[in-house]
Parts: structure tokens; C-alpha cells; sequence
């Protein structure tokens, strides 16, 4: 494996991460009620701080479009799911068919993002783009 597909895969790891911390931090708002209760409160700040961080680590070589794409809708269908696990939520058949969608969008830009970097010779020199003349 080349560093720059390592380097890409540690990437979507990262955001992957950042994705799970963007979970924690929902269900903890969602059970801080508020900001009313304070353990709740404190573990919402600490996973707010790491799913920012995570994120920004993997947006160093991810597109901050397709990045920001993922992570919300992890965040998103995740906390949707465990919503009802952890609080009195419903999720219902056809919200879990939505929730879905999401993740296999989800998946189809990871391999969208993995044939765009296949397709691309590394030892290219990138031409430079001159703006309207």
C-alpha cells in the first residue's frame, strides 16, 4: 500500500471516527436536556471538541464537501438509531428505510472517492489553472 492511499484510507478512518464522536455528542445533548443537566452537559462539550477535531484531521485530504456530506449523515442516521436505545424515541419502518438510504449514499461516496484516486496518476505534475483572462 503506497503512502498516499494510506494516507487517504487514515483519512476516511478518521472521518469515520468523526462520525461516531458526532453520534456521542448528539445523544448527549439530547440527554442533557437542555444543557440542564450537568454530566450530560460535560460529555456533549468533550464529544463536540473531539468530533471537531477528527473532523478537521480528516478534511486535511478529503474534500470538504463530500467530508462534511459524511460526517453529518453518520452523525445523522446513528444517533436517529441509537436515539430510541438510549432516550423514549420511536423510530419506525419507514424511517429506518430513509436512515437507509443515507448510509448507502454514505458508502457510495467512499467508493466514488476510492475509484476518483484510482483513476489519477500520482507522478503527474498538476498544469496550473490560469482564471479568466
Amino acid at each position: 500500500m503506497s503512502s498516499t492511499s494510506r494516507s487517504a484510507a487514515n483519512s476516511w478512518l478518521m472521518l469515520l471516527l468523526a462520525g461516531v464522536f458526532e453520534i456521542g455528542y448528539a445523544l448527549a445533548v439530547g440527554g442533557s436536556h437542555g444543557f440542564t443537566r450537568l454530566t450530560w452537559s460535560l460529555v456533549a462539550v468533550v464529544f463536540f471538541l473531539l468530533t471537531l477535531w477528527a473532523l478537521s484531521v480528516a478534511l486535511r485530504t478529503i474534500d470538504v464537501g463530500i467530508g462534511y456530506a459524511v460526517w453529518a449523515g453518520i452523525g445523522a442516521a446513528g444517533a436517529a438509531a441509537l436515539g430510541p436505545v438510549f432516550f423514549d424515541e420511536s423510530l419506525t419502518l419507514g424511517q429506518s428505510l430513509w436512515l437507509g438510504v443515507i448510509i448507502i449514499g454514505v458508502v457510495w461516496l467512499k467508493l466514488a472517492d476510492k475509484l476518483d484516486t484510482a483513476e489519477e496518476p500520482l507522478d503527474r505534475p498538476q498544469e496550473a489553472q490560469v482564471v479568466g483572462v
